[in-house]
């Protein structure tokens, strides 16, 4: 997703989606340990998605 596509949903929104960003993410972590992991990139695609919604929700509270 681009960050303009975060930066149209509500904070809580953000909260909700970067909670199940950090679940895939551990959870790729975890398949990564032990060999399972089918998609290598999905890695860095999660660690981007998770920086973009982290600025965002920062723009957000700067502006309040």
């Amino acid at each position: 997703m681009a960050a303009s596509d975060f930066r149209a949903k509500t904070a809580d929104e953000l909260k909700d989606q970067l909670l199940s960003l950090k679940k895939e993410q551990f959870n790729l972590r975890f398949q990564r340990a032990t060999q399972q992991l089918e998609k290598p990139a999905r890695v860095k695609e999660v660690r981007r998605e998770i920086a973009r919604i982290k600025t965002v929700l920062a723009e957000k509270n700067a502006a309040k």
